[in-house]
Parts: structure tokens; C-alpha cells; sequence
């Protein structure tokens, strides 16, 4: 397209030459400006142009060339009347002269000349221009903007997708420049902007009329997902689906459909967006009012399953009440199970109402609750110490599960099987699938437990051994030695047996005879009791301390070697004079000046340092001395309820057993 690049050409308004037809000076100096001013005018130019007649189908105008124009006639249909002889009209110059000597003039490329400057002015005033759409193109269509042809993108047609553009073609409508380039002659425009804008005054003025909480009636126009679109009358207002009924809902049109009249509220209005936000169970009374007067907590209730999910079930209380029963809550015993295999949708259920948050709009439900704990039942027909018998379900690092009935199992811990093995020993005894016996231990209710014992079926053997009522420290037993090493001797004593070690320094008084060979697999040998561990199961065993002990009471009763009596006459006189075996020896206590309670009036001979006993200090060896204890022997040979006496009257407390064990080792 050709830009017109001079002024319109004025013809000249004075006549050529004067009446007489004789040229004057004045004369051939008008002729000669108007020569001078045809010469100016050049091709490409808008110029006005005087019809001079009509001739068949063309239009002959003067110019003020030499030769008359012509110009079809039907480029002046999209006149709005008809040309005539003296009218003025522009035309666009294409040639000043063509082959025939004629000047070729166009209408219609000086009326697009005038619609690209028009154009120019509504674009950049940001005003819409009339056109029609004239035909379909690639991507869209071509609209007549009066001589100039714009694109028109098919998104751009209207608001929503057009299926059929047919009732919109030729029709004159307003359009929004988009883009124009007048360079290119590339134009684009919008129907659709025109009728947003047209859309936006009308929906804010429609909204300017509402208020949040106005109750209106409206027309279904489209359901989605997530809720419904309905026309209030002019604009549209969206009715989520969590606003349509207060139960629950699995799509909108379950409840509502296309082209139903449906009366909604105004929830809110987004004066920005103008967004409108409608509700219809809000019309209703609200079924969570005064739900925790309806359903207290423990209140036991029925109810219907409408959904299952990964972490529990939802259970229709009432309509718009539900209830959530958590995966944690459904069953006593099946912990890790999908609910989908507990309950079943549209399953009638009995539930327990464990808590109410009315503000949340929560309820929390319990099945097992309303079944009975198969953990108080166990324990109300087995009451602890009950033996059972069960089968091995599943055996672990740290005991073995016993199935107690089809949904529970005890267990039995590593330290409950054997007295005299190892747990890690013990449990290799045992396979998955045998049937064990057992005792119950304890029942935790609350922590879903049962604890059991294998070994607690043969009782205690600390407890039972024929010793007087159990082992205790300072006893003396009878040992069968059942393991010779270099370290010292294994031996095995009471009913039923127990084992226990003897070092190899608590062989014997004598160093020379602190050999374990000199014993034998199968030897009796008699041992004193130096420590219980009731804990660890261990007992310790000693023939030195014991030895100690027999010779410090015979010495206490038939006298002391440095009086001039050998130990051996000592003894001897002692085994003698009870006729009896050494274990019946009179104790030491019950000779010379000891009293019932193993204390002297005064040291016999040079009195022993207590305070190599450790934890003994001079403060505590002075009150030991008070209470009458002078010699280790002395604290060795006392009772429990002996030493008791002595902690609570010298002013300490648990330390006797310690004073005991190290008055054992100072008297060697």
C-alpha cells in the first residue's frame, strides 16, 4: 500500500483565458501556475477529483490533467449515494498516464487510504471500530474494517467457544484493535474484548444491586467437579459442592442438574474479581447446632458407613452428620489392616463417641469400644500365675510369641525361658509351630500386653534349694564339681541344680593347694556362700571362706595357736568335743565373751585395723568398736538381721553386705 506522500492537488479556479480568446500577459501567467501545478501532483497521492459525467459503468472526473480520469463505478457502491456531475470526491492517484494517455484513479485505494488513518486514530485513542466478518482464514477469520482487512483470531470471536460464526458473518459490530502495523498492513482485532468489557459493566452494575446474604433464584448453566455454575441474571455465581448440602456428596449432580431453577444465598462477593460465591445448605437449619447435647462423649450410637479411606471410615450419624472412625479405633487386635477390610460401604455399624469438636465440625467414633477387650477378658479367665498352653507364632530376636486364642498372642521374653541358660542359648530350643507351656506373668490392659514365663513353671532354684528356705549369704552347701579349667572349677549344688563357678583363688586358704587339678569331675566339696546376685542369677561360692570360717570358730572357742596350742590341736579338740561333723560346730559367737550378738566387750588380742574394709573410715572404725566389733571375723560371721542391727546403729545404711564381703577377704 502506497502512503500518500503530497498536499491534495487543487485545480486552478480561474479560467485559461479571457473572454476574447486573445491571451493575455495575465492570461499565460494563470496557464502557467496551473501547468506548474499539475506537474506537482505525483503518483501515490489522495487528490480531489470534480465528476464530470457518468459514462455506462465508469465515472469520468477531472483532475486537472489533460486527459479525464476514469473510475469504475462500482467502487463507489459502499457510497452512501449515487455520484453526480460538479461533485467532489477524492481518488487515489495510482498513474498519471498509461498506455492510452489516460490517468488511472482509484476510489477504493483513497478510501483505504482515509480507513488506515482512521484506524490509526481508534488505535491509538483506544477506541473500537466497525467492521464485518468476511470470510474464514487459518486461525481464525478476515474482517472488512470498510476497505481495510483485519484477522480476527477464532479465540477471539467471543467469550465462550463458538461452534457456529455463521449468524455473525456480514454483520457491521464493533471491534478492539489489538495490534496494528500499518507498515506491514497487518491488523488485529477482538470481538471478545468488546463484549468483556461490555460484560464487565453489566456484571458490575448487576452486583452493585447484591449484598452477601440475599437469598436468590437462578438457572443451572453448568456443573463441574467441583460444583455449579448458575445464572443469577445476567452474571454467574459458582455453588461449590461443599456448599450444596451439609452430607456428604460425591459429585454436584447428584443434586442438582443443567437448566434446574435452584434458590441459592450469597455467600461472599470478591468486589475485585466480582466473583460470586452462592450457597444452598445454608438455607437450611444446621444440623452440627447443639451436637454435643446429641452426642455426648461415651454415648454408644448406630450409624451407616458412606466412605472408607486409608486412615478410617466415615459414618452418617444423621443427615449432615458424620463421624470419623480412625484405623486405630475399629479393632482390639488388627492393628495393621486396611478399614476396606474391617467395613464395608452402606454397613450399618454400632459406634462409641470418643470426642466432639463443634467448632472443627469433628466427631471422633469407636468401634472396638463397643466390643469387649479380649485383654480383660484373658485376664478375668487367667489371672496372673495361670499356666497356658499355646502354640509358637513368631520367635524373635528377643523371645517368642505364643498365640493365646485367634486374635492374641503373649509373649514369652528372653530371660523368661531358662534359669540356667543364656536367653540367646534358651531360645534355640525352640521352632515356630510347637506347642509351649507357660505361666502368665502380667497383663497390661492398656498396653495391649501379655507377658509370659517358660521358666517360671519349675520355680525359682535360688528359691527352692534344700538350704533353709533358699540360698543365702554366709550358708554353706554341698557342690558336685561337674567342669575342670585352668581358671578354677565348675560345680552344680541344690535341687533343683543350680551351677556356679569357684575361682581358682578361692580353691583354698592354702596357696599351695589352689590347684584345680587336685579335683576331680564328680568330687563332693563343700563351699560357703560369699554372694547372691539375684539379678544376674549368680551365686559365688568359696571353699577359702569357708575354711576361714571354720578355723576362726575354733579358735573362738578352744582358744588361740599363740597360747601354745597348734591349730591342729585346736581343731582336733573342737571336732572332738561335738562328736559331730564340722558343719555342726558351735558358732563362734556362742563362745568366750561374744554375745548373741556377735559383739565382744573387748578385743581378743590385738584388735584388726577396720579400716581396711573399704568405706570404713577412723569415724566408723571407732564406732564399730563401740558396738563391740574388734576383728574382720567378726563382721564375716554375722547374719543378715545381724547386720542390719549394726548398720542402723553405727549410721550407715546398705553397706554391710560390702563390710561383709571384704571382712571374708581380709581374713586370709
Amino acid at each position: 500500500m502506497v502512503r500518500a506522500c503530497l498536499e491534495p492537488f487543487v485545480p486552478p479556479q480561474e479560467p485559461y483565458m479571457t473572454e476574447s480568446m486573445n491571451p493575455s500577459s495575465d492570461d499565460f501567467a494563470s496557464m502557467f501556475e496551473s501547468s506548474a501545478a499539475a506537474s506537482a501532483m505525483q503518483e501515490g497521492q489522495v487528490v480531489p477529483a470534480t465528476v464530470i459525467r457518468i459514462e455506462n459503468d465508469a465515472v469520468l472526473v477531472d483532475i486537472g490533467l489533460k486527459t479525464e480520469g476514469r473510475i469504475p463505478l462500482r467502487e463507489f457502491s459502499m457510497e452512501d449515494k449515487q455520484p453526480e456531475s460538479g461533485d467532489i470526491v477524492d481518488v487515489y492517484l495510482d498513474r498519471i498516464e498509461n498506455a492510452l494517455g489516460d490517468a488511472v484513479l482509484s476510489r477504493d485505494k483513497a478510501r483505504r487510504e482515509e480507513r488506515w488513518i482512521k484506524l490509526e486514530k481508534s488505535f491509538n485513542a483506544n477506541e473500537p471500530v466497525k467492521g464485518a466478518i468476511s470470510g474464514r482464514v487459518k486461525g481464525g477469520f478476515t474482517v472488512d474494517l470498510g476497505g481495510v482487512n483485519a484477522f480476527l483470531p477464532g479465540s477471539q470471536v467471543d467469550i465462550r467457544p463458538v461452534r457456529d460464526v455463521g449468524p455473525l458473518m456480514g454483520e457491521v459490530q464493533p471491534f478492539a484493535v489489538l495490534k496494528l502495523d500499518r507498515s506491514r498492513g497487518n491488523i488485529v482485532v477482538s470481538r471478545r474484548a468488546i463484549l468483556e468489557e461490555s460484560r464487565a459493566e453489566q456484571r458490575a452494575e448487576i452486583v452493585s444491586d447484591m449484598a452477601e446474604g440475599d437469598v436468590r433464584k437462578g438457572i443451572v448453566k453448568n456443573i463441574t467437579d467441583y460444583g455449579a455454575f448458575v445464572d443469577l441474571g445476567g452474571i454467574d455465581g459458582l455453588l461449590h459442592v461443599t456448599d450444596m448440602s451439609y452430607k456428604r456428596i460425591n459429585h454436584p449432580s447428584q443434586v442438582v442438574e443443567v437448566g434446574q431453577e435452584v434458590e441459592v444465598q450469597i455467600i461472599k462477593i470478591n468486589p475485585e474479581t466480582q466473583r460470586i460465591s452462592l450457597g444452598m445448605k445454608q438455607l437450611g437449619a444446621d444440623p452440627w447446632d447443639g451436637i454435643d447435647v446429641r452426642y455426648p462423649v461415651g454415648a454408644r450410637l448406630k450409624g451407616i458407613v458412606t466412605n472408607i479411606t486409608d486412615y478410617g471410615a466415615f459414618v452418617e450419624l444423621e443427615d449432615g452428620v458424620e463421624g470419623l472412625i480412625h484405623v486405630s479405633e475399629m479393632s482390639w487386635t488388627k492393628k495393621n489392616v486396611h478399614p476396606g477390610k474391617i467395613l464395608s460401604t452402606s454397613q450399618e455399624v454400632d459406634v462409641e463417641v470418643l470426642d466432639v469438636d463443634s467448632e472443627k465440625r469433628r466427631i471422633s467414633l469407636g468401634l472396638k469400644q463397643t466390643m469387649d477387650n479380649p485383654w480383660s477378658a484373658f485376664l478375668a479367665e487367667h489371672p496372673i500365675g495361670t499356666e497356658i498352653e499355646g502354640e509358637v507364632r513368631g520367635i524373635t530376636e528377643f523371645g517368642l510369641f505364643v498365640g493365646l486364642g485367634p486374635d492374641l498372642d503373649g509373649m514369652v521374653h528372653i530371660n523368661d525361658i531358662s534359669w540356667d541358660q543364656s536367653g540367646d542359648q534358651a531360645i534355640e530350643a525352640y521352632n515356630k509351630g510347637d506347642m509351649v507351656k507357660a505361666k502368665v506373668l502380667d497383663v497390661d490392659v492398656d498396653k495391649e500386653r501379655i507377658s509370659l514365663g517358660i521358666k517360671q513353671l519349675a520355680g525359682d532354684p535360688m528359691e527352692s534349694l534344700n538350704t533353709g528356705g533358699g540360698v543365702k549369704r554366709g550358708s554353706t552347701v554341698t557342690c558336685t564339681v561337674t567342669e575342670i579349667t585352668s581358671g578354677g572349677i565348675e560345680v552344680e549344688f541344690g535341687e533343683p541344680a543350680m551351677k556356679s563357678f569357684i575361682r581358682r583363688s578361692d580353691l583354698s586358704r592354702d596357696r599351695a593347694d589352689q590347684r584345680p587339678e587336685r579335683f576331680a569331675v564328680g568330687d563332693k566339696v563343700d563351699a560357703k556362700v560369699i554372694q547372691v546376685d539375684r539379678g544376674s542369677r549368680r551365686v559365688s561360692l568359696s571353699i577359702k571362706a569357708l575354711e576361714i570360717a571354720e578355723e576362726a570358730e575354733a579358735v573362738a572357742q578352744y582358744g588361740s595357736a599363740d597360747a601354745g596350742a597348734s591349730l591342729g590341736d585346736i581343731l582336733g579338740a573342737a571336732l572332738a568335743s561335738s562328736g559331730s561333723s564340722k558343719e555342726e560346730a558351735a558358732p563362734a559367737e556362742d563362745s568366750g565373751d561374744v554375745d548373741a550378738n556377735g559383739r565382744l566387750s573387748a578385743p581378743q588380742e590385738q584388735a584388726d585395723d577396720l579400716k581396711q574394709i573399704k568405706g570404713v573410715g577412723p569415724a566408723f572404725e571407732k564406732k564399730l568398736n563401740e558396738a563391740g566389733i574388734f576383728h574382720f571375723w567378726q563382721i564375716a560371721s554375722m547374719s543378715d538381721e545381724q547386720l542390719a542391727t549394726l548398720e542402723e546403729e553405727v549410721g550407715t545404711s546398705g553397706k554391710g553386705a560390702d563390710w561383709k564381703a571384704e571382712a571374708e577377704a581380709l581374713q586370709g
